[in-house]
């Protein structure tokens, strides 16, 4: 049974609402309030709900472009921490295009997935990179007699 709590100057009481389509968010705030529990809250203004996930999209993307920057940049980086950073994109884009793409315009998210596509094609090519540099066969030298 979902519930909603009317802001007005005096709080009133808890109304139902009819399921509608919303963005969905969880609080992770730890901090203790003398407030009654928040398990959940649903957004439903259209423009609220835009501004709320581009701003965590590009929250997000920074996060992984500062993390591939220093996987890029790290010589000693090995394929495996590669393959991971790769497979955390591609489930950060399913999770996109599952959850927000109802909530986003078409030319926020193809911008985004633009930018998502320039950061698998430089881990492939440094995953590449690294498997011909191993695959090349070392000179063994003979004693001469």
């Amino acid at each position: 049974m979902k519930h909603t709590l009317n802001k007005e100057s005096k709080l009133t009481g808890v109304k139902k609402f009819d399921s509608k389509k919303g963005l969905k968010i969880k609080p992770r705030n730890l901090e203790k309030y003398d407030f009654p529990k928040v398990d959940s809250v649903v957004f439903f203004n259209q423009s609220f709900i835009e501004k709320v996930l581009k701003k965590k999209l590009s929250r997000k993307l920074n996060y992984y472009l500062e993390y591939i920057m220093n996987l890029l940049n790290d010589d000693d980086v090995e394929g495996a921490s590669i393959r991971e950073a790769l497979n955390d994109l591609s489930r950060y884009r399913s999770i996109v295009e599952y959850k927000y793409q109802e909530f986003l315009e078409e030319e926020f998210l193809e911008e985004f997935y633009r930018h998502l596509d320039k950061l698998e094609k430089e881990l492939k090519m440094r995953l590449l990179y690294q498997s011909f540099s191993y695959d090349e066969p070392e000179e063994k030298r003979r004693k001469s007699r």
